[in-house]
């Protein structure tokens, strides 16, 4: 069986050739053009970044790849879902106030811009999950399943609970609709180290549920009826007193997205960019961002979500690690991934990917000038 091909080409221009160049010289390289998008409706799925954040992928990125589906025919519009926790990304006003804020309008980015879950998140389609072994159908956003392609536009980068965040998911996640990710998390569910918490108050602040609470010691402590397993607060926390309870909930959690990602691709034609810039510890979901762990590598293009995202992890873990990023103790066993996070396997998303036939971690990288 031939490998998949995945095109890169790195962040170096020449005068005269900018990366926006580069980026549209990829995609048709890899042969978007392949894709029939004389008058379909294009769903360019990509997060727009929480407000406060600076590690988003710019608008810049998604012009060129809207200009180039326009110009063979298609009819693009960016999207994403509204989010599970407390943030400015709720509901559709504050979600697209976030995203004008961060630099997204028609103007700037040649398209549409349209919330896939709607005002509220709820408006959402079930969709069955062919082989789902966790999931037997996914609540994927309305506006993403009514789109006639699919196109990922993603910003690859660590996550605290999968390890990383790519093509994967940025399709699974962020295209389930709130009740999709409350589907997608709830197994997830956290603890609190009473020994480290500080008693600061970020967790009860940013926990959209109302499961933190404090006991007689003033130190918090989760309600499990009410947690979701968003994992907000382990992002939120500045002193590690929050975590997994097993690495088996972050595996789940892996395979549940790649379910959801095989919903949301729905047997349609799908194409996948990814660029490999900033490359933060943590989600784009967050208000703010560390420095980046690795220097910027470079953006890739394939028609298989699956090699695309192997190909970025072995780019990242290849790529060596800013001084100053990890502690010394940190930076073993060559993937920087799990010294980041070490509770998470970033491999459970892609061998579920695998078998679920989204594609294959075997591929052939085609560089592209």
């Amino acid at each position: 069986m031939e490998k998949s091909k995945v095109y890169f080409t790195d962040m170096r221009c020449e005068a005269g050739v900018s990366l926006l160049d580069k980026l549209d010289r990829l995609i048709c390289e890899a042969g978007i053009e392949r894709i029939d998008f004389e008058r379909k409706f294009v769903a360019v799925k990509m997060h727009f970044g929480e407000p406060g954040n600076l590690a988003f992928l710019r608008p810049n990125f998604a012009k060129t790849v809207a200009d180039r589906v326009k110009a063979l025919g298609g009819l693009p519009f960016l999207t994403d879902c509204n989010t599970l926790y407390v943030g400015r990304r709720r509901h559709a006003l504050e979600h697209l106030e976030a995203a004008q804020e961060n630099g997204f309008s028609p103007a700037s980015t040649g398209c549409q811009i349209i919330i896939g879950d709607g005002l509220k998140g709820t408006d959402d389609l079930e969709v069955p999950v062919e082989g789902g072994e966790y999931c037997k159908t996914a609540k994927i956003g309305r506006a993403v399943m009514d789109a006639d392609v699919l196109v990922s536009l993603n910003h690859f980068k660590g996550h605290e609970l999968t390890g990383f965040g790519g093509a994967l998911k940025n399709i699974g996640m962020g295209s389930g609709s709130r009740a999709g990710k409350m589907q997608m998390h709830s197994e997830g569910q956290p603890v609190i180290s009473q020994k480290r918490c500080k008693a600061c108050g970020l967790c009860f602040r940013f926990c959209a549920q109302n499961a933190i609470y404090y006991g007689e010691d003033k130190k918090a402590n989760i309600d499990p009826g009410k947690c979701v397993g968003c994992g907000r607060c382990i992002g939120v926390c500045n002193f590690t007193a929050i975590s997994n309870k097993t690495s088996a909930d972050n595996d789940t959690l892996n395979c549940r997205i790649a379910e959801y990602a095989k919903a949301a691709m729905g047997g349609r034609p799908g194409f996948h960019v990814s660029i490999v810039n900033q490359v933060s510890p943590y989600c784009d979901c967050h208000s703010e961002n560390d420095a980046a762990v690795v220097p910027d590598i470079g953006m890739f293009a394939s028609f298989d979500p699956v090699a695309i995202d192997r190909a970025c992890i072995d780019a990242v873990n290849a790529a060596p690690v800013i001084s100053g990023i990890l502690p010394e103790g940190q930076r073993g066993a060559g993937d920087h991934f799990t010294a980041i996070h070490p509770v998470t396997d970033w491999r459970s998303q892609l061998s579920h990917a695998e078998k679920l036939g989204l594609g294959s971690s075997e591929y052939r990288l085609v560089p592209v000038r």
